[in-house]
C-alpha cells in the first residue's frame, strides 16, 4: 500500500484526549491533516463531527478517515450513511488490519470509552498502514454500497 498522505478526523467529547494522542502520532508520520472537531470536552453531538469526516473522504478531500466517540457506534453509524463510505469499528489492531485487508475500509471509528489510548494509537497506525487484500474481497466490498432499496 501507497503511503497514506491525508486524513480527516473528528470526535465527540468522549474521543476529544484521545484524538490529540492520534494527532500527535500522525504529525510524527507526516500525514496531512483536516481536524473537524471537537476542540473542546465540552457536550457535543458525534453526527456533526462524524458527517464532516465521512463528506471529506467522500469527495476524495482527503485519503482517509478517523472518528471517535464514547462507544465508537454512533458516530460509526453516522459515517456509514455516506455513499462510498466503509467505517469499520475497531477494537483491537488485528480488527484494524482485517478491517482493511478484507473490507478496504476507509475510515476507522474507535470506542474511547473501552480502549486505551495506546490501543486507539496502535489501531490508527494499523489502519493507515495496511492495504486491501482485493481478489475474493474485492466482488463482496462491491456490494456494500448498493443502492437498490436504500431510504
Amino acid at each position: 500500500m501507497d503511503k497514506v498522505r491525508s486524513v480527516a478526523i473528528g470526535c465527540d467529547h468522549a474521543g476529544f484526549e484521545y484524538k490529540a494522542a492520534i494527532l500527535n502520532f500522525l504529525k510524527q508520520q507526516g500525514i496531512e491533516v483536516t481536524d473537524y472537531g471537537t476542540f473542546s470536552r465540552d457536550s457535543v453531538d458525534y453526527p456533526d463531527f462524524g458527517h464532516s469526516v465521512a463528506t471529506a473522504v467522500q469527495h476524495k478531500k482527503v485519503e482517509m478517515g478517523i472518528v471517535l466517540c464514547g462507544s465508537g457506534n454512533g458516530i460509526a453509524m453516522s459515517v456509514n450513511k455516506h455513499s462510498h463510505i466503509r467505517c469499520a469499528l475497531c477494537w483491537t489492531k488485528e480488527i484494524a488490519a482485517l478491517a482493511r485487508q478484507h473490507n478496504d475500509a476507509n475510515v476507522i471509528s474507535i470506542p474511547a470509552r473501552f480502549v486505551s489510548e495506546h490501543q486507539a494509537v496502535d489501531m490508527v497506525a494499523t489502519f493507515l498502514t495496511t492495504a486491501f487484500e482485493g481478489g475474493r474481497h474485492a466482488g463482496r466490498v462491491a456490494k456494500i454500497d448498493e443502492t437498490t432499496g436504500r431510504s
